[in-house]
């Protein structure tokens, strides 16, 4: 049986789906292959996205921001979108099994200084790890009774 893959898509690929990708593989751990992409990615991680995981233990350091057709030959179990745009524009994986849509605020167009952009990228962060935490535990949970 092969390792289920779940991938998280927004626009840019920079902030939003990084951060849940960091959250879910740690939540998850080897038993997923967690992926993020975008449908116009912005060609960076946001170091604020960097920052605010790394707050919590998350090293998300070591990824790149990458086009959701880097994915569309593989098989994808779940899509998770976190960002209208995306949900709009994915496109149906082959052998997609599951597809969820969890929207939050773009903490990339935060203002003001790099302290007070953190707060919206700490607030995001924790809605992130709220939602993805839970999701998480509902998919071991859900391994555990096979």
């Amino acid at each position: 049986m092969s390792t289920p893959a779940i991938l998280v898509l927004c626009t840019g690929n920079s902030c939003r789906s990084h951060m849940a990708e960091g959250i879910l593989r740690d939540k998850l751990g080897s038993g997923f292959r967690i992926e993020s992409a975008g449908s116009r990615p912005a060609g960076y991680v946001h170091p604020l996205a960097i920052r605010a995981l790394s707050e919590i233990g998350i090293d998300i350091s070591g990824n790149r921001s990458k086009h959701l057709d880097e994915f569309l030959g593989d098989d994808i179990e779940t899509v998770i979108t976190v960002c209208g745009n995306a949900d709009q524009v994915c496109p149906m994986f082959p052998g997609q099994v599951n597809r969820h849509h969890f929207p939050f605020d773009d903490p990339a167009h935060a203002e003001g200084g790099e302290e007070e952009q953190m707060v919206m990228f700490r607030r995001v962060r924790d809605e992130i790890q709220a939602v993805f935490g839970a999701y998480a535990a509902g998919r071991s949970d859900a391994l555990k009774t096979r």
